[in-house]
């Protein structure tokens, strides 16, 4: 009699059953990597902003930086413009001095003491323009206060009134600083005219 081996059962092909803590699990897992992305992208936006905070203070810097290099070179220029302002201003009473001197020595016009001051003369008017210093137009000008100090007034029917008449003392500026304002003269016109002016007005 032929002996029978252990029944074979058939096992048949089943899908596999999802264990629910694995999948839970999972779930955890691709919601980390979720929340992980967004975070991260917060920190790359957080770092972008103080990137870019801090690429305008860096411009901001340069510029200012480029602005006080403009300013120091400017107040150089204007240093070195006006370097001798204090001594061409100490040097224009000994000019008058001079030029008082050579009006009386004009009485002798041929003498070599007054050619010599003449020549001396020239090369002080040489030497101040080369820095710059000009005589202020005055006589036959109307009378500027920023220019002109008036010393007084005179009746003058050949001359508009607010002219200046004549220069007491002359005045100079160094291009466009004022050394020293001129002394003048300033014409006015004659009572008698101003008072028939007033008539006809009247």
């Amino acid at each position: 009699m032929q002996q029978e081996g252990p029944e074979e059962v058939e096992v048949k092909n089943q899908e596999p059953v999802e264990d629910p803590v694995e999948q839970e699990a999972s779930e955890e897992t691709a919601g980390e990597v979720v929340v992980s992305e967004v975070q991260k992208s917060e920190a790359e936006q957080v770092l972008e902003a103080e990137v870019a905070e801090w690429k305008e203070h860096a411009t901001r810097a340069a510029a200012d930086l480029d602005n006080f290099r403009k300013r120091m070179a400017r107040e150089m220029a204007e240093a070195l413009r006006y370097a001798n302002q204090a001594l061409l201003e100490e040097l224009l009473p000994v000019l008058d001095n001079f030029e008082m001197g050579l009006q009386a020595a004009a009485a002798e016009s041929e003498s070599m003491i007054y050619k010599g001051m003449e020549m001396v003369k020239k090369q002080l008017d040489d030497f101040l323009g080369r820095q710059g210093v000009e005589e202020v137009p005055a006589e036959g000008q109307p009378f500027d206060p920023n220019l002109h100090e008036a010393v007084s007034q005179e009746e003058c029917a050949d001359t508009e009134e607010g002219n200046v008449l004549r220069v007491i003392r002359r005045g100079y500026k160094m291009t466009d600083r004022l050394l020293r304002p001129a002394n003048v003269v300033v014409a006015k016109a004659p009572e008698a005219a101003a008072a028939g002016a007033e008539e006809g007005e009247g």
